[in-house]
């Protein structure tokens, strides 16, 4: 594994996954039903963006405190989309499996959707 400083946010495997997971999401949410655009649709879409934003906005804080500040803002930005990919997999609007797992986070197959 190659132990270089990151020069660049786009250097950081987290940032790359957050930014394919925003790609996806939009690709998804285009599905969705159009009278969710201004609803589960826009804030799936503002979490998503907010994972990746964040970790960019982290990578340039010095002070550690800062950085882990802005990294727990984009994992709390992941578990919103996680909440967000399960009410539209169980509202049934559409297939969000795939989706959760990139966040680390399937469907209970065992729970009533």
């Amino acid at each position: 594994m190659d132990n270089a400083a990151a020069k660049s946010f786009r250097d950081l495997i987290v940032w790359q996954k957050a930014h394919h997971f925003v790609l996806n999401v939009y690709r998804a949410s285009e599905g969705l039903p159009a009278n969710e655009r201004f609803g589960v649709t826009s804030q799936l879409r503002r979490a998503a963006v907010s994972i990746a934003a964040n970790i960019v906005e982290g990578f340039r804080k010095r002070d550690p405190a800062d950085k882990l500040r802005f990294f727990n803002i984009a994992q709390g930005s992941a578990d919103e989309c996680l909440y967000y990919l399960v009410l539209i997999h169980d509202l049934r609007f559409a297939e969000t499996i795939q989706l959760q797992s990139q966040l680390g986070g399937g469907c209970d197959s065992s729970k009533p959707t």
